[in-house]
């Protein structure tokens, strides 16, 4: 059974009901992830992050209630959200297999991708206790988070309706190049933050190296990112939700690196700001990621 969907450019288009229950369940798991990364971020700086001391469990049970404080509570929802995004996956995989006759044929095998994301992810989440917070492992944990974020938006996206102008150009591969050097910069500024760079480079004069490198690792992701949007603005006849995706990146960007200089200026000494940083910084590479798969569908549409 499929219903007919109207996009803003007058096109209709059939859609199964197994394909828009699978969508919305996508841009859920999206926003949950969004959380989730939040969440983490606020366990690592308000130091929760051995507060419940074993996994998958906390101080053995289900809710802690006896030993419920701010960072057994952050730690423990922390552990709440990404089970239900467990669960989540695995209803989107589980759908995706059995509706296949309805849906794309690529659909399935990108939900069993993300499942799988989330599994290792699991994994690396229990690592991190085990393993006493190492910082290597705590990086991969921040990297696959971002990675399984990026696998939702181009599912997400990819089952939007969508019909371009076919004038984006090169528009697709600066969007990417982006979206790479972002991610790229977020895994050094997971490395400073596992490592407590900011604070040893002040204090003791240590790891300066590590936090330096994410210094001047702004400097590319965000010309990149101003280049994609000047360019934007000089493209005539593009569709209004790549424009708006590329200005939405360009005020990111900004807000990013004002967020870093209030950041590294205090010393971390503002828990929202550190979080803030990090969350607005996943904000970016979901924009960035949006624009890339909405670009290369504009261009692959005019192609056929």
């Amino acid at each position: 059974m499929a219903n007919s969907i109207l996009n803003n450019n007058g096109i209709i288009y059939s859609q199964s009901q197994a394909q828009g229950r699978i969508r919305g369940l996508v841009w859920k798991l999206c926003i949950a992830t969004l959380v989730l990364m939040a969440i983490g971020s606020a366990t690592r700086v308000m130091n929760a992050g051995l507060a419940c001391p074993d996994w998958p469990l906390c101080y053995g049970k289900l809710v802690p209630m006896a030993q419920m404080n701010l960072q057994v509570f952050l730690e423990w929802f922390h552990r709440l959200d990404a089970s239900l995004i467990g669960l989540g996956a695995i209803a989107m995989m589980g759908l995706s297999w059995w509706h296949r006759q309805e849906l794309p044929s690529w659909l399935p095998w990108a939900s069993t991708f993300a499942f799988c994301l989330i599994v290792f992810q699991g994994v690396l989440g229990g690592l991190t206790v085990t393993e006493l917070l190492r910082f290597d492992i705590v990086t991969a944990h921040l990297g696959t988070a971002l990675l399984y974020f990026m696998t939702l938006l181009v599912i997400g996206i990819s089952m939007l309706p969508y019909k371009g102008t076919g004038n984006v150009g090169k528009l697709p591969w600066v969007g990417l190049t982006a979206a790479i050097l972002v991610y790229l910069q977020s895994l050094l500024g997971g490395l400073v933050s596992s490592q407590w760079a900011l604070h040893q480079c002040f204090g003791l004069e240590e790891l300066c190296t590590v936090m330096n490198s994410h210094l001047a690792g702004v400097v590319p992701p965000t010309l990149v990112t101003l280049i994609l949007v000047v360019m934007v603005w000089r493209t005539s006849a593009l569709h209004p939700l790549l424009r708006n995706l590329a200005n939405c990146s360009g005020l990111l960007v900004l807000a990013q690196i004002g967020l870093g200089v209030m950041t590294f200026r205090l010393r971390l000494q503002i828990e929202l700001l550190t979080v803030s940083h990090q969350a607005v910084g996943a904000a970016l590479l979901g924009t960035l990621v949006a624009f890339t798969v909405i670009a290369l569908r504009d261009r692959q549409a005019v192609n056929v």
